[in-house]
């Protein structure tokens, strides 16, 4: 056999693979993209080989230069594969093997694919780890742009999908820059868990070479190395932890998205979409359809079940390296490329929608206030549970006479309640209400301008 359609595992085999088979076990087509983070490992395994004196000074060059080669044509999309090439390991060493000759058979001394392969997709994870961090930072400056240019608007706060208690739209806009905090907060702790350098464990058992392997983790942007090299091959905890953060992102984004298909439509017409991220109707003309919204919610199925697909994979397998753990890329890769595509279409959505402030403000009813009845009855002495009883009395009343709690009379108060007098009128205004919840996370202007000086703050943190 050539050295192109020669198995780095084949010399005991007498028989070629079975094409079918081979299609079967290649992974070429999807683990391509980890090209980059391979090649850094290899330069940084080579630069071990020759601190261990298993490389001389020129083959450390022609191995390095070779892979600085293989880089810039993966980088300018002039690689050349071949069918041979089982996965980008594979035909990354291939391809140094025809341009640096012999040489390049000793880069993989004392190196297995398994801990190769390990070291690539925590190298490449991390640096996509930082990239959607950027892209979530992104849409939260988007979100706080909104709230302060809105920070008037008044509308309806739902539970259960009904009109529960008025809110400012800039709380609403608020509530996701924190779910979105916590997503970044779960990508930094899964960029940590992930960053740990498994190079320099061989199969299972470790490297017979001394080999620095600090300073190839230090090289690779690693804060630490694997403790054990057994465990070091077989971890994709680290993938479970991206699939994990993913999963409660998407759950976000899919959130983000249902509230709006629901305000954008003609029965709330609480937003109007840019048409740049709407659709039309092939029989109906006068359709403005949220499709872009609607692939977001859609794509949950696919994202969360990948996180169960990953866990199913591992629950399984006995201790050591096992070929399942091929299985760690495809979904994966998917989330990374569905995540990656939604953040920024979202943020687009958000930062060109046009609130219907009138709209908004004109669905708030008398009701939605009668949480803040009981609390005036509080402030009269009346203990809030007898307070909600008393409420939940005058609201049967007023359903009962056709009328809003606002229009109910006074009499009628008074014959459910002493405690109620003339200024009870005063409850009922929408302002009044959202100007009283200024404790720390309400919706009251002042509490919520202190959530944006918060979250300037955040955002100007450096990355890292």
């Amino acid at each position: 056999m050539s050295q192109g359609e020669t198995k780095l595992w084949g010399g005991r085999f007498a028989a070629s693979m079975d094409a079918t088979v081979q299609a079967f076990n290649d992974s070429f087509a999807f683990d391509q993209r980890l090209a980059a983070s391979d090649i850094a490992g290899c330069i940084a395994y080579a630069a071990a080989l020759k601190g261990a004196g298993l490389l001389d000074h020129e083959e450390l060059a022609a191995i390095s230069n070779g892979l600085e080669q293989i880089g810039n044509e993966f980088s300018t999309g002039s690689f050349v594969s071949l069918p041979s090439d089982e996965d980008i390991h594979t035909a990354i060493e291939r391809r140094l093997h025809e341009l640096a000759g012999a040489v390049s058979g000793k880069l993989h001394t004392g190196r297995s694919r398994n801990d190769q392969v390990a070291t690539a997709l925590r190298h490449y994870l991390m640096q996509i780890n930082d990239e959607l961090t950027a892209s979530l930072r992104s849409l939260q400056a988007v979100l706080v742009n909104r709230a302060e240019s809105h920070l008037g608007i008044v509308m309806p706060g739902y539970t259960h999908l009904q009109r529960a208690q008025p809110i400012l739209f800039s709380h609403w806009l608020m509530s996701f820059f924190w779910k979105f905090n916590r997503d970044i907060d779960r990508l930094a702790g899964a960029k940590m868990r992930a960053s740990v350098c498994p190079l320099g464990s061989g199969a299972l058992a470790g490297n017979p070479f001394d080999i620095d392997r600090e300073q190839m983790a230090e090289e690779l942007g690693f804060a630490h190395t694997s403790e054990n090299s057994l465990d070091a091959v077989e971890d994709r905890d680290f993938v479970v932890d991206f699939l994990y953060a993913g999963a409660l992102l998407q759950t976000h984004l899919s959130s983000l998205a249902e509230t709006l298909i629901l305000w954008s439509s003609e029965s709330y017409a609480f937003v109007r979409l840019n048409e740049k991220y709407c659709t039309g109707s092939s029989l109906m003309p006068q359709k403005r359809n949220p499709d872009m919204l609607e692939l977001i919610r859609g794509k949950s199925g696919r994202v969360l079940g990948h996180l169960m697909g990953m866990i199913t994979t591992l629950k399984g397998l006995p201790s050591g390296y096992n070929k399942d753990l091929q299985e760690d890329k495809e979904g994966l890769f998917d989330v990374i490329d569905t995540l990656m595509a939604e953040v920024p279409i979202a943020e687009a959505i958000v930062g060109s929608m046009m609130p219907n402030a009138a709209h908004m403000s004109s669905a708030c009813c008398a009701s939605m206030m009668a949480t803040d009845l009981a609390d005036y009855l509080v402030l009269k002495g009346v203990p809030f549970r007898e307070a909600h009883h008393i409420v939940g009395a005058a609201v049967k009343q007023a359903e009962r006479a056709g009328v809003g709690i606002d229009v109910l009379p006074l009499s009628a108060y008074q014959h459910i309640h002493p405690a109620f007098a003339e200024d009870v009128a005063a409850v009922f205004d929408v302002h009044t209400s959202i100007e009283r919840r200024q404790a720390k996370g309400g919706t009251a202007p002042k509490a919520v301008a202190c959530q944006l000086e918060e979250a300037h703050a955040i955002l100007a943190q450096p990355s890292d």
